[in-house]
């Protein structure tokens, strides 16, 4: 019988993308140091091992805070309680980078702009590329950028 974690897939379900991993392995290296493939294997099995057991930890804090969403607070506490108190400062300074990141991702996404759009604003976008979409099918010329919703109605009737 396998092993089973919490959720009740076996421990060999649980992976980390190899291809991903081979690179952070080789960033981390002088380009002159070569790694065998079993080596670069037993790596990322040690870094999923370290995660499930980072994992744990942070439930059983999250648990004991009478919490059942594991916040990042929690992982903090975990790295402590496991011994990794070391590496707090470097986790939290790569927590803070990841939220400036999504912050900016979501910021310039496609969606972030629709969000402060009145929902005429919105109907009229969605005509205007409506417009242009049929245009394009159509093989004639898109749509003016900026159209009058009114207008907009009475050329897509």
């Amino acid at each position: 019988m396998e092993p089973m974690d919490i959720v009740g897939r076996t421990k060999e379900d649980a992976s980390l993308p190899k291809a991903t991993m081979t690179k952070i392995i080789k960033e981390m290296l002088p380009p002159d140091v070569r790694v065998a493939r079993d080596a670069q294997d037993l790596l990322i099995e040690c870094c999923v091992e370290f995660i499930n057991l980072i994992s744990s930890e942070s439930n059983d804090v999250c648990n004991r805070e009478d919490k059942r969403t594991i916040a990042p607070e929690h992982v903090l506490k975990a790295l402590e309680v496991l011994g990794f108190a070391e590496y707090r400062e470097e986790v939290c300074a790569a927590y803070e980078q990841h939220k400036v990141e999504t912050i900016d991702t979501v910021r310039s996404g496609k969606w972030s702009s629709g969000a402060e759009m009145t929902e005429e604003e919105a109907l009229a976008e969605q005509q205007r590329m409506f417009a242009e979409a049929r245009a394009r099918m159509n093989g004639g010329a898109p749509a003016p950028k900026q159209s009058d919703p009114d207008t907009q109605a009475n050329v897509n009737s």
